[in-house]
């Protein structure tokens, strides 16, 4: 599945682990198996929710193997490259594209705040090693490297360079990429509370992070925006926004940890050197999630939209 369309809703899927920080594959499997079920269109590893940083390069093949031994070739399955330097990126690119990855969402240079140009490169050196899709993830806001729009155009001689996810947290800006590149790029959302106008001003799809806790509405949300029905789509959005605003603070691999705890779709356990919530600020989660739990949409039939 080397050819596939950048759209829908697709995970930034959670790593689980057991309460002694070792992988665990079955909770992650049935994390996996329920994404699958609500409908998702791509699953992306090794994101900043996958607690990445604290994956060694074998625990990335394991998971990398074991979700497209799940997937079977029903969806794509991204891997996330967020590298020191161009050599490793690459590196980890090929092994990708070797173990079976389906495409690789790159992240800028990490720690090194590099130039426009230095980033063009960087990004244009691991296009030229593999023939894997590629999104590049623009997010200026946790990363201080924003990909401009000239930028983008420097990048467009890559053909396999062919998305977006779109995290600038400026909304207009999916009108500038469409204005100055039409659909030469697809632009998916990355930041969970802009999502639906994300979408509304032609975005193609949604890489998400509550998703991993509450996958049916996720996916109900895009559905009902792509059928029109925004009504729908509006009201299912306004129960979900104080859980997806756990998605936009620095601890937001615990917080969706926590709603995974709460649907069952995840052990809770995160990696050091981060360590579970405590006293007001876990208060704080608890209660959005329990507000959230008990006014938790019913019987959504955003299926019969397939």
């Amino acid at each position: 599945m080397v050819n596939f369309e950048w759209e829908g809703v697709m995970p930034a899927i959670t790593t689980q682990f057991d309460a002694q920080g070792k992988l665990s594959l079955e909770a992650f499997k049935n994390n996996l198996a329920h994404q699958i079920k609500a409908g998702v269109h791509g699953i992306i590893l090794g994101g900043t929710l996958g607690e990445a940083s604290t994956l060694s390069l074998e625990e990335k093949k394991v998971l990398l193997e074991t979700t497209l031994a799940e997937v079977n070739g029903r969806i794509p399955v991204i891997m996330n490259i967020a590298e020191q330097s161009t050599e490793e990126a690459i590196h980890v690119a090929k092994s990708a594209e070797a173990n079976g990855a389906n495409g690789l969402m790159l992240l800028p240079p990490m720690r090194y705040k590099a130039t426009d140009d230095e980033t063009v490169a960087y990004f244009s050196a691991i296009a030229a090693s593999t023939k894997l899709p590629i999104m590049i993830y623009n997010n200026p806001v946790d990363y201080k490297i924003e990909v401009t729009l000239d930028m983008f155009e420097a990048l467009t001689k890559h053909k396999n360079i062919t998305a977006v996810k779109e995290s600038t947290r400026d909304i207009t800006n999916v009108t500038r990429m469409i204005n100055r590149f039409g659909d030469r790029f697809s632009i998916l959302c990355g930041v969970d509370t802009i999502a639906m106008e994300c979408l509304l001003m032609g975005g193609n799809g949604w890489v998400a992070g509550l998703v991993d806790a509450f996958p049916e509405e996720t996916v109900a949300i895009y559905t009902y925006c792509k059928a029109g029905e925004w009504e729908k789509a509006r009201a299912v959005f306004r129960w979900f926004l104080p859980l997806l605003e756990l998605d936009i603070s620095p601890q937001l691999v615990q917080n969706i940890k926590l709603c995974e705890l709460a649907t069952e779709l995840g052990s809770g356990h995160v990696r050091k050197p981060r360590l579970p919530l405590t006293g007001e600020a876990l208060k704080k989660v608890e209660k959005v999630i329990a507000e959230g739990m008990t006014n938790r949409p019913q019987n959504l039939d955003y299926k019969k939209y397939l």
